[in-house]
């Protein structure tokens, strides 16, 4: 009876320890379908306004269009007015000699050049009209434009990181905790040295023009870039990695660079994973150090190219 008390216990506290672990699994889940939902719907909006403003902005420019070719048109009527006005003037000088016409021509051409002025007048006040929207139009593109490079330029900064140009500002990006940064310090070599998940060689380097070569070995494919300036991103499409791994050279020097690699916090297999819990995160060091070359590193076969 004992032995069977006992085991009916302990079958029992199993049993609530797995209704628990049940239960933080079910909540995680949810945190996580959540978080994705809310990432999916500030992504679509981003989407939406920047259609709005790109709308506004093919209205606006339309408008812009036909406006200038109003103005265009009555500039054209003012020219032709003005000559013909110019034309009555000339006409009316050499009436105001003819002794024969007298009094009557004059008047004629009084009443013509008074009608002319009026006309003009008009004209000139349309013509105003028309500068006055214009310009009002012009501002309020240049106003949506402005706004809609903003915004592109935030959901740009937001999706893809910033570039951090010193270490400070990599701690900085470091503390967000949405993505992993491995710094490096790497010497012009043939060899090939491991940083986070990418091992890089580097070939060339070019401190009067800011740019440098790299190899890097990717899936197990060599790959190389020629002439990469400071602070450009190199982008990089993994096959463990959710998201394109960043390589950033902030620092070059005679036949030295430093920089950093970032690369996604989660792998696709963790965040398929229920229950995922944060991956650990690289801490940026204070003052990093390069990482020792690899003794033997396994490289895929490559053609001889030229260094």
């Amino acid at each position: 009876m004992a032995e069977d008390f006992e085991s009916n216990e302990n079958g029992n506290e199993r049993g609530l320890a797995n209704l628990g672990l049940n239960r933080w699994l079910v909540i995680a889940s949810v945190a996580l379908l959540v978080l994705a939902g809310l990432a999916f719907g500030y992504g679509y909006r981003q989407q939406i306004l920047a259609g709005h403003l790109a709308a506004q902005q093919s209205m606006a420019t339309a408008t812009i269009n036909d406006m200038q070719g109003q103005l265009n048109s009555l500039t054209t009527k003012l020219n032709e007015m003005t000559a013909a006005q110019q034309a009555a003037e000339a006409a009316a000088a050499q009436k105001k000699v003819s002794a024969a016409n007298g009094t009557g021509a004059k008047a004629v051409a009084g009443k013509r050049t008074t009608a002319e002025s009026k006309r003009l007048k008009e004209l000139q006040a349309r013509i105003d009209e028309q500068q006055k929207q214009l310009k009002d139009t012009q501002d309020q593109v240049a106003k949506n434009r402005a706004d809609l490079e903003g915004s592109l330029n935030s959901t740009r900064d937001e999706l893809s990181g910033s570039i951090a140009k010193t270490h400070e500002e990599l701690v900085v990006l470091q503390k967000r905790g949405e993505r992993n940064y491995f710094e490096f310090d790497l010497t012009k070599s043939k060899q090939f040295q491991r940083f986070g998940p990418l091992t890089l060689s580097l070939r060339r380097t070019d401190a009067k023009h800011m740019n440098y070569d790299v190899s890097m070995v990717v899936d197990d494919n060599q790959l190389s870039k020629k002439r990469v300036n400071l602070y450009e991103p190199i982008w990089i499409h993994t096959e463990n990695e959710s998201q394109p791994v960043q390589v950033v050279v902030n620092k070059i020097g005679k036949n030295f660079v430093h920089g950093y690699i970032s690369a996604p916090k989660y792998k696709p297999s963790e965040l398929a994973a229920s229950g995922t819990s944060a991956a650990t995160v690289t801490p940026v060091a204070e003052h990093p150090q390069a990482a020792p070359p690899d003794q033997n590193p396994e490289l895929p076969k490559q053609p001889n190219q030229p260094e």
